[in-house]
């Protein structure tokens, strides 16, 4: 073979063809026509590859029947619309995926939002987290300006978190200095000689209704036999018309003198004739006559289990300006829930009157702990609670209360009765419900008395029982699946299983 003069001679196939052998032609590859299917479906019998889970039978195939409110508790790609990122930042909403935050006030003031007050129900099995939940929830809103407010600590659960910000709780119990007077005045009787005539007699309304909630509960709070203590509209006359006269009112006094309990079981116990004819009664005989029950009750709170710890003026100072402030009842818990629960009640109504005169922009997160203690007193004192929710708005303030289950609020009387009729009302003075984990026994009163389906249902007995501070957080009519998550400083602050774990 020679070369060519250019250098180029003959290439494989026109060598091959001299011999007589001609080589097969190479296919031209060509590009590949795009699939116009953006997906590809499997088949449901799976793939017919080892390994690869192909089942000769077709799999059963489950129907779900749901509104768009439920669709992203069971699809998590379809969340719930998305809260702004204000307050609070508590975790993670496992919904969205994203972070979960807290602005109960926030929630109110926006109108896309369906929340119409900040109160706040948090129920759980102990050791679900409620505490730990709570106390970080108030720990991270002092950030944006909130003060927090214990009335009452029944177990003695903030004093750590107290303690840390330099406040010493005020604790209350026989042998300790500390009276809270419930029928203390408050801030509304500062500077009562320069008010004009109407803005005394607005005042005044507002003292004397706190008053006759507080002994209308005290007194319904008293048995006999098998029934409560009533309390109608004639006890209700002569509690006012007595206080008006321990206080001066109805003397047209220039100040309010502040009254005890024990001062108002004395009048009654030793009416004057003044009392007598304003409360149209025939003579001393008859007004002690028809007022047995009536003074039996308070004489009951004067010399009973209670005794000189809510009947004297208060002793306490107390920095409004701190940003805590609690008050034990851990000592009468041996006194058994009847007496919390009638300490509970004097200290809200103490409460509510600290903050009557409460400047703008002093927003306060009031925490009602064991708050079933005091509901079970009867229909009275479940009224006197009902109050300190319906005034969350005009005051600023998040009441915030603590049960384990929703049938706590049932305990508040007989099945049908008009206790039990309040206290389900109640439910829905608070639009911000936080659900923690609860026992499959519980299931039907999350479904029956806060209308979860069934889907939701299943998040609080199922998925929140698998861990501490797992909550269903249930604001207006949105759905949130959140995991509250604590700093390793907070977790110091929020534990609560001394006494179990044997340490302080």
């Amino acid at each position: 073979m020679r070369a060519t003069t250019n250098g180029a001679g003959r290439d494989v196939n026109r060598l091959m063809l001299d011999f007589g052998h001609e080589l097969p032609a190479a296919p031209i590859a060509t590009p590949a026509s795009k699939d116009p299917r953006l997906f590809h479906y499997g088949s449901t019998h799976g793939e017919f590859r080892v390994g690869r889970g192909w089942s000769p039978a077709k799999a059963p195939v489950a129907v779900w029947r749901m509104t768009s409110d439920q669709v992203p508790v069971l699809w998590p790609f379809i969340s719930t619309p998305g809260l702004p990122p204000t307050g609070a930042q508590m975790g993670v909403d496992h919904l969205s995926g994203g972070a979960f935050y807290a602005d109960p006030i926030g929630w109110v003031l926006d109108d896309e939002i369906p929340v119409t007050n900040p109160n706040i129900f948090s129920f759980g099995k102990p050791g679900r987290g409620k505490s730990a939940t709570t106390k970080a929830f108030i720990l991270r809103m002092m950030d944006f300006g909130y003060r927090s407010l214990i009335l009452g600590d029944t177990k003695d659960e903030y004093e750590l978190l107290c303690r840390a910000f330099g406040v010493e709780p005020f604790a209350v119990g026989h042998g300790l200095a500390t009276r809270i007077n419930p029928l203390a005045i408050g801030p509304l009787g500062q500077g009562w000689a320069d008010l004009s005539p109407e803005q005394a007699q607005g005042r005044a309304a507002i003292v004397f209704s706190r008053w006759l909630t507080l002994v209308r509960g005290l007194v319904g709070s008293q048995r006999i036999g098998d029934k409560r203590v009533p309390f109608g509209p004639t006890d209700e006359a002569v509690v006012k018309q007595a206080l008006k006269m321990l206080t001066g009112y109805s003397a047209g006094s220039t100040h309010l003198r502040e009254t005890t309990i024990p001062q108002l079981w004395h009048l009654l116990d030793s009416p004057t004739n003044e009392l007598i004819n304003e409360t149209r009664y025939a003579s001393e005989r008859h007004f002690l006559d028809e007022t047995r029950l009536l003074r039996d009750a308070l004489g009951q709170l004067v010399t009973g289990a209670l005794a000189g710890l809510f009947d004297d003026h208060t002793t306490i100072e107390v920095d409004w300006k701190a940003p805590i402030q609690s008050l034990s009842l851990s000592r009468l818990e041996p006194l058994g829930d009847e007496a919390v629960g009638i300490a509970l009640t004097c200290l809200n109504s103490w409460g509510r009157g600290m903050r009557e005169m409460a400047p703008a922009g002093d927003l306060r997160i009031v925490v009602r702990d064991e708050s079933w203690k005091q509901l079970r007193l009867g229909p009275e004192a479940v009224k006197s609670f009902d109050a300190d929710l319906r005034l969350s708005r005009r005051d600023g303030d998040v009441q915030f209360a603590v049960a384990h289950k929703p049938s706590d609020m049932l305990s508040a009387g007989d099945t049908g009765s008009q206790a039990v009729a309040i206290a389900k009302d109640l439910l829905h003075l608070a639009d911000i419900k936080i659900l923690h984990g609860q026992d499959l026994g519980i299931a039907r009163e999350l479904e029956e008395m806060l209308g979860l389906g069934p889907i939701a249902r299943d998040i609080v007995t199922n998925w929140a029982m698998q861990g501490k501070g797992r909550a269903l957080w249930c604001v207006g009519d949105q759905q949130y699946k959140v995991q509250t998550m604590l700093h390793p400083d907070e977790m110091r602050l929020t534990y609560t299983n001394e006494n179990i774990a044997g340490g302080g």
